[in-house]
């Protein structure tokens, strides 16, 4: 069960690193530039809201519709996953530290959705100078980080093959 139980404690520091540093940037108006990191505008510190999901998906939908796809479709999500985790033995240690690290980054952002009637924080800009398109990167906060990051070593844990151990 340890096994289990240990990856959470990365839930955990991944919903409390989103939470301090959204509080923190709350503290300034709304669409102000809080810090330009290096100067030369690659990357800002930047408070915008966000009342949509990834890439503002879904912000023209009717203010009814919201709660229910971006608060209960999520909810479900995050639950069945939490279930799945402990019922399941067929996660490897990496798979499980990667769901954890999922997990954390949505519900972090599930509590803004809650808990933030402007919408979720985010904060971070980043140049992307034309490519795909994008002047800038849509802006993200570290739960978003926690969900692409661990969302693409969980899908390279799956699609990799597994070695042979030396000995066999």
């Amino acid at each position: 069960m340890n096994n289990k139980i240990w990856p959470l404690g990365l839930s955990v520091f991944a919903v409390a690193a989103d939470q301090i540093s959204k509080a923190i940037i709350a503290r300034w108006p709304e669409n102000s530039l809080i810090k330009d990191v290096f100067g030369n505008e690659f990357l800002e510190i930047v408070h915008v809201r966000n009342t949509a999901i990834a890439f503002s998906l879904g912000h023209n939908l009717p203010e009814g519709l919201k709660p229910v796809l971006f608060i209960l479709l999520p909810l479900g999500v995050l639950a069945f996953l939490v279930v799945y985790y402990f019922r399941s033995n067929e996660f490897t240690p990496p798979q499980r530290w990667a769901v954890a690290g999922i997990l954390g980054g949505g519900l972090g952002n599930l509590i803004d959705r809650i808990f933030r009637p402007a919408g979720v924080v985010d904060f971070i800009s980043v140049k992307m100078y034309g490519i795909l398109g994008f002047y800038r990167w849509p802006t993200f906060n570290l739960a978003d980080s926690f969900v692409v990051i661990f969302g693409i070593l969980l899908l390279i844990t799956i699609f990799k093959p597994e070695q042979k151990k030396a000995l066999e």
